[in-house]
């Protein structure tokens, strides 16, 4: 079996920024332990396996890291997105996740507006080590989103964010039974609202270039601390990216753009 194969640089404008996805087109449906095995040798933080589904423009897909399957992911719906509306008409399209939400995805001019559900977060306590790990002195919250597993952590300057580089060995020594840690802060640059980070060694790679699940909690945070629902967001990695967002009371719309780098085929694939 031969996989039509994409690699796409999500979060961003140019090329070998922002955060690179696979994109594989299934035909016939394939295990999951082929679509990890596959993730595993692109090597990237995610790999999207989108198939078509029967009605107008819905397509299942489904999301893998190098560790495991992940249930949602934004940069790699983005990336699916551009490599579907590359060979269509369509300005919408719907994909159905593992948890068979219903995301609708439109295209507007260049842009691709992603509508994620939100999800809340309660109060956590995070040890010293984590901080230590993560060369963090002092932080001004901390919570938890349940749904995703995922520690958010705000401190009070995005420079000493930008300039963040964890002992990752420490990092997943720190603690258990979550995906990852985001660390966020107030943007110094006029251009955005926040700035963030996310380190993920329990469920994917060290770090992920520029993430969009996220802002399935991340947008309604700073959305009640700037008292806006509109704002631009920047992921502070090495590669960097960004992305407009809004608070649609339990939607959140997530828009950029995204470049597909690389096409080919991925060749003698079993079921």
């Amino acid at each position: 079996m031969e996989i039509k194969t994409f690699i796409v640089d999500s979060f961003t404008t140019e090329k070998f920024k922002g955060n690179p996805a696979g994109v594989c087109l299934l035909e016939n449906d394939i295990s999951a332990d082929s679509m990890l095995s596959i993730a595993q040798e692109l090597g990237l933080s995610e790999t999207a396996y989108i198939k078509k589904l029967e009605g107008d423009n819905s397509f299942s897909i489904r999301y893998f890291s190098p560790k495991m399957e992940i249930p949602l992911c934004g940069h790699a719906t983005l990336a699916a997105a551009k490599v579907i509306f590359k060979d269509s008409d369509s300005h919408q399209i719907h994909f159905n996740t593992v948890e068979n939400l219903d995301l609708i995805i439109k295209r507007q001019g260049d842009e691709i507006i992603m509508e994620f559900p939100v999800y809340d977060m309660v109060p956590v306590t995070v040890p010293s080590i984590m901080l230590e790990a993560l060369g963090i002195k002092e932080i001004i919250n901390s919570s938890l989103s349940e749904k995703n597993k995922i520690i958010l952590l705000e401190i009070s300057d995005s420079d000493v964010l930008a300039g963040l580089n964890p002992n990752f060995n420490a990092l997943i020594n720190s603690y258990s039974g979550i995906n990852g840690v985001l660390v966020t802060a107030l943007s110094k640059n006029e251009k955005y609202d926040y700035q963030y980070r996310y380190f993920w060694p329990w469920a994917g790679t060290n770090e992920d270039p520029v993430t969009g699940g996220v802002q399935t909690f991340l947008t309604k945070y700073w959305s009640e601390k700037l008292h806006k629902k509109t704002m631009k967001a920047f992921q502070s990695s090495s590669r960097t990216g960004y992305m407009n967002v809004e608070l649609l009371n339990d939607k959140v719309l997530i828009s950029s753009t995204a470049i597909i780098t690389f096409e080919g085929n991925l060749l003698g694939i079993d079921s």
